[in-house]
């Protein structure tokens, strides 16, 4: 059985659900990665209305849509991030509140523990046909961002104070272990998007973030290749050191130029799609990811939670790419066999 398609709903918060459900039916998704913003998926909402999980399981049954995950990226980020007037524009104004950097921490923290609590009360109300699917999982998911307070110091000079690195590692493990062993007594795992800007950027810094909190067991990864091709990270061997830690993956695509461009990798302060860049994020299939090595070694690793489309693609018209990146994945995933392609030779 090969794994459902899905679309994960961060970039189309403009859209209600039901407008973006429908659409998303349409273009041949299985389901949608529900983002905790525009009204995609409310977590106070969720805990505070008892019908609200039942409510928004209707509007997804009523297109022919499941759902596999939440993704709180926005609030998770400013868990560790050192705290500045562009983090108001994404959070909700309660976890804002009077912008004291440490207050804004320390709301997002609880906001993240309240999306496990929802994320419960979600999955529990869901009809007994995604409970099946979700058995094959073995998980309940949140998908998201950790933040970091030393990203800032990737590329430091003044060179970097002895220990700076190693306290940035001991900030997160210190708000995030007590947000894990809220997940682990819900019975749900934090997926982390390995990405620029997080306390996790490569292998070396993934390995570093799981020794800091103990290789706590509800932390794991939601694995994005399109974040590694163009900093020349081995993506296919972060597979197969943290492959049993990856609890939901995006399918998004990047471009990255074999010659010297004007525009640098650290993307010279200009906008995605803009003209010389070195990288760009593409639609599933017009960049350089093997994706085709990707779903070889899922297959290895028995991977059986969706391959969620996270669409970015500046140059694209995002319908235009949705529906293609959907019918992309269908092309490209298939299952493990269960016997050697040569067993027939020896009956």
């Amino acid at each position: 059985m090969t794994r459902p398609v899905c679309l994960f709903t961060g970039q189309w918060a403009d859209l209600p659900l039901a407008t973006l459900a429908a659409k998303a039916r349409e273009f041949g998704y299985d389901g949608l990665e529900l983002a905790c913003w525009g009204d995609h998926f409310d977590v106070q909402r969720a805990l505070a209305d008892r019908d609200y999980c039942k409510r928004h399981w209707q509007i997804l049954a009523d297109h022919g849509i499941h759902s596999f995950a939440l993704s709180n990226h926005l609030v998770g980020q400013a868990v560790c991030d050192r705290i500045d007037e562009r983090h108001r524009a994404i959070l909700p104004a309660r976890i804002w509140g009077d912008g004291h950097p440490e207050g804004v921490q320390k709301r997002a923290a609880q906001e993240m523990i309240d999306t496990a609590r929802a994320a419960r009360a979600f999955f529990d109300a869901a009809p007994k046909s995604v409970k099946d699917l979700l058995g094959r999982t073995r998980r309940t998911v949140v998908v998201g961002f950790t933040g970091s307070s030393i990203w800032h110091q990737v590329y430091a000079f003044p060179p970097l104070l002895p220990g700076a690195v190693e306290r940035g590692f001991a900030d997160f493990a210190a708000r995030w272990r007590p947000i894990l062993d809220e997940f682990k007594k819900l019975g749900v795992v934090f997926a982390l998007e390995v990405h620029p800007t997080e306390i996790a950027f490569d292998i070396a810094t993934t390995a570093r973030a799981l020794a800091a909190i103990g290789e706590h067991p509800c932390f794991g990864f939601n694995f994005d290749p399109s974040h590694f091709g163009y900093q020349g990270v081995d993506y296919l061997e972060f597979l197969r050191r943290f492959g049993a830690r990856i609890f939901n993956v995006h399918v998004k695509d990047v471009w990255w130029s074999a010659a010297p461009t004007p525009i640098g990798t650290f993307g010279g302060h200009a906008e995605f799609g803009a003209d010389g860049r070195n990288w760009d994020f593409r639609s599933p299939g017009r960049g350089r990811i093997d994706f085709e090595g990707i779903v070889r070694m899922l297959n290895q690793l028995d991977y059986q939670g969706p391959l969620t489309v996270e669409w970015e693609d500046a140059a694209m018209d995002r319908e235009h790419g949705a529906r293609e990146a959907a019918a992309f994945v269908r092309r490209l995933d298939f299952p493990r066999s269960s016997r050697a392609f040569d067993a027939s030779f020896s009956a």
